[in-house]
């Protein structure tokens, strides 16, 4: 399959609010939270842009966007660009964020911590947040163990180290140092539910894209009831 991956498919079509629930379920989930125009918030994973943009334009706040796919960047450059919206997007990894300790008021990262080293990634989330700021996250999450086999099946498509019950992450966060943290279920799986799904498709992309989407497909039908995902919410100590 060339090495093409699930991200690739995802950077080269394009696809804003990839995540379960959307940006729908982004501003539910922002709306609970005390942002305002004085608020620092990083978009961990910004991909094409549509959260950043959305939480500069509900709320004037000082939004960073960091990826680390050059596709997406470009889109999200070009959004920002369009809609004369002030936001930074820089290119790294949510492993080693390149920002000073104590930066940010919030964090959101929407199933991005999913696809790296979690616990690296959760440190320096932990350390680039302000005293009491908070992480929004959106994640994969299994709803029960499963075979060694159906892990593999999962781990190899998305390319994940790891796959997490809701008690892993719960661990892992508390680990970390975080605090209040809470985690919920919507009620809709993975395979539905993702209103206002956008595309923004590259001029050129490779045929073999289209038997990626057909696998996650596969595999979102066939684990439906398994393959889930968490609203986590928590705050720095």
């Amino acid at each position: 399959m060339g090495g093409l991956t699930y991200l690739d498919f995802l950077a080269k079509f394009g696809v804003g609010g990839a995540h379960p629930g959307g940006i729908q379920l982004t501003t539910d989930l922002l709306s609970n939270e005390r942002i305002t125009k004085d608020s620092i918030i990083l978009d961990a994973g910004c991909g094409t842009g549509q959260t950043a943009a959305y939480i500069y334009q509900q709320y004037k706040a000082k939004v960073f966007g960091l990826e680390i796919n050059p596709i997406m960047i470009e889109k999200a450059k070009n959004r920002f660009q369009t809609l004369q919206m002030p936001i930074q997007v820089i290119q790294g990894s949510i492993e080693k964020i390149p920002f000073e300790d104590h930066t940010f008021d919030f964090i959101i990262c929407e199933s991005v911590l999913a696809f790296v080293d979690k616990p690296a990634a959760l440190k320096e989330f932990y350390r680039v947040l302000k005293k009491g700021g908070r992480l929004i996250a959106n994640e994969m999450t299994i709803n029960q163990k499963l075979s060694p086999q159906d892990e593999m099946e999962i781990k190899n498509f998305y390319a994940l180290d790891s796959i997490l019950l809701e008690e892993d992450w719960k661990r892992l966060l508390e680990s970390t140092g975080f605090l209040k943290i809470k985690l919920k279920q919507k009620k809709f799986s993975v395979n539905n539910g993702n209103q206002g799904a956008e595309f923004n498709f590259s001029k050129n992309f490779e045929p073999e894209l289209f038997e990626i989407l057909n696998q996650h497909g596969h595999i979102v039908l066939k684990y439906q009831d398994i393959l889930s995902y968490r609203i986590i919410t928590c705050s720095k100590n």
